[in-house]
């Protein structure tokens, strides 16, 4: 009985040890929110959430041990300042194409975030996919800083690649991949996306395969509904290509373009097309397609989630 009671000593002294932990953690991690807020100067009222932030190393160092936590509230602010800006944009923006939103804290606020924890793989994923279009240098370093820290993560260099996809550099994406395939553990198709991106590079089937690994890989729900609009994206492009050809036989067989869809009702049907109440075909994303009889042409509605662009 003795024995017992004091193992049941020892288990209520070790509990009473882990809360106090928490606490300290939870209370220094608001301390340290604290300090960096009275630390940022004040806003111009032309920007009121472009607020600065510590570096870093700073916030390593007032972090002490609980660098993950700190880590964690950068994170969430980082996905906080965009989810703001993009509350006062078009539904059509994407998340890979943020470049007009002035995001100038975003590559500190990762930065920092990776900093303090250096194999935290999520603010390196949202760097490779988000800061390209805002500032393609530090998306780069980010990525590759990741890389150092994290020699063995081949999902690094697939990131690494994408980004030198994304700004047309072939050759280097397709080295990228190389390198990230020889990496344990790697999947075999790593090496295959090397050698498409040599062969291949700007065809929108090796942007569809990129998507669709992004797709099934993505941890964060705002990456994985990037890659699934830009997948809607590519397949409306095949649409609009066939339905281009459509327009092009119209005009060539009877001298003018279809003044609306119902003229092209027939070939719609034919080619199994699902269309609304006026004959118009649906997009990827259920809504009609727009007939531009001046340049005879076809575009997305402005409604569209699709990507314009």
């Amino acid at each position: 009985m003795k024995k017992s009671g004091q193992t049941a000593s020892l288990v209520g002294k070790t509990t009473l040890l882990l809360v106090a932990v928490i606490v300290v953690g939870l209370t220094t991690t608001g301390l340290l929110a604290g300090s960096i807020d009275r630390r940022q100067p004040p806003a111009p009222s032309t920007s009121e959430d472009e607020r600065l932030y510590l570096s870093g190393s700073t916030a390593r160092r007032m972090s002490l041990a609980f660098n993950g936590l700190a880590a964690d509230w950068y994170w969430m602010r980082s996905l906080q300042y965009v989810g703001r800006k993009l509350l006062m944009v078009p539904q059509d923006v994407v998340l890979d194409d943020l470049g007009e939103l002035n995001l100038k804290l975003l590559a500190p606020l990762l930065d920092t975030a990776t900093t303090l924890d250096p194999s935290f793989m999520e603010p390196y994923e949202y760097a490779a996919l988000v800061l390209p279009s805002i500032d393609v240098n530090e998306a780069i370093r980010i990525t590759n800083k990741g890389i150092s820290a994290n020699p063995n993560s081949w999902r690094l260099y697939q990131h690494l690649g994408y980004i030198y996809w994304q700004q047309k550099d072939y050759e280097t994406a397709s080295q990228t991949y190389a390198e990230g395939a020889t990496i344990p553990g790697a999947p075999n198709w790593m090496e295959a996306m090397s050698a498409r991106m040599a062969a291949e590079g700007g065809s929108r089937e090796l942007a569809r395969e990129i998507y669709q690994r992004m797709y099934a890989q993505a941890s964060e729900d705002t990456v994985r509904e990037m890659a699934r609009r830009r997948l809607l994206q590519l397949d409306s492009m095949d649409q609009r290509d066939a339905l281009k050809h459509i327009l092009a036989l119209f005009q060539e067989r009877v001298g003018r373009c279809p003044s609306s869809w119902k003229e092209l009702e027939r070939a719609l049907y034919s080619m199994k097309w699902s269309v609304d109440v006026n004959g118009a075909p649906l997009d990827p994303s259920r809504t009609p397609y727009v007939l531009n009889t001046d340049e005879c042409d076809v575009r997305l509605a402005p409604n569209s989630v699709i990507p314009h662009r």
